[in-house]
Order: structure tokens, then C-alpha cells, then sequence
């Protein structure tokens, strides 16, 4: 593996590959194509009889589970 040298470009296009995922990563409400947000895609996905449906479906039921618990315990230190 050769090291990065200046001006060879080679760390530039790293870097903004990793501005790119980054920046794909952390965009909040998104809509797809279809004018749908990805939650709301990805519902449709788990409720089909598609191959691999169940695993989205499960992944949503973990993230609601996971969300519902993060807003429990945030509640716990407010006293409400």
C-alpha cells in the first residue's frame, strides 16, 4: 500500500468519500422517490411477502422498542 503523497489527489478522494457516507449517514427525514419517508418505505417493505420482509419488520420493532426505551429513561431524570 503506498503512502498518500501531496498533491497526488489520493487523500482528497478519500476524504470526501468519507464526507459523502457521513453526509448519507446523518440526513434526518429523507424522502425517497416515492415522496415516502424511509420509515414509511421500509414499512411498506415489512409488511409485504417479500423475502427478507420479516428481517425489516423486526428491525423497525427493535428501533420503536430501543426509541421507546431511550424516551423512558429520559423521563426518569425530569421527575414527570
Amino acid at each position: 500500500m503506498k503512502a498518500f503523497r501531496r498533491g497526488s489527489g489520493e487523500a482528497g478522494k478519500v476524504v470526501l468519500l468519507l464526507a459523502l457516507l457521513l453526509g448519507t449517514g446523518c440526513s434526518a427525514d429523507h424522502k425517497t422517490s416515492t415522496g415516502r419517508t424511509q420509515r414509511e418505505a421500509d414499512s411498506v417493505i415489512g409488511q409485504s411477502n417479500i423475502p427478507g420482509a420479516s428481517g425489516v419488520k423486526n428491525a423497525m420493532d427493535s428501533q420503536d422498542s430501543a426509541r421507546a426505551r431511550a424516551a423512558a429513561l429520559d423521563t426518569v431524570g425530569t421527575g414527570e
